[in-house]
């Protein structure tokens, strides 16, 4: 998936200590994809970080071309957004 990032989202990234690589492989090969509203889409997958394993999250924008990541941010309430199949 193509796709480009936001200042916003590159400044959220910097500010919470996400390393890109990290952020970009999720995205590519997420573990789950939730359509979310206004065209929309979560990207997530489960990482481990010191102090234990994190939901990382990103917020992809479709209506862009190419998609544009608005939101990146990782939580430990994984129970909150996973989706169980």
């Amino acid at each position: 998936m193509k796709f480009r990032f936001t200042a916003h989202a590159l400044e959220q990234m910097e500010r919470r200590g996400l390393d890109r690589v990290l952020v970009e492989r999720m995205i590519e090969n997420p573990e789950q994809v939730r359509e979310q509203r206004l065209g929309r889409e979560a990207r997530q997958g489960r990482v481990n970080f010191p102090g234990g394993e994190y939901l990382l999250r990103a917020i992809i924008d479709r209506r862009t071309e190419p998609p544009a990541v608005v939101m990146v941010y990782r939580t430990r309430h994984i129970a909150k957004y996973w989706r169980q199949e």
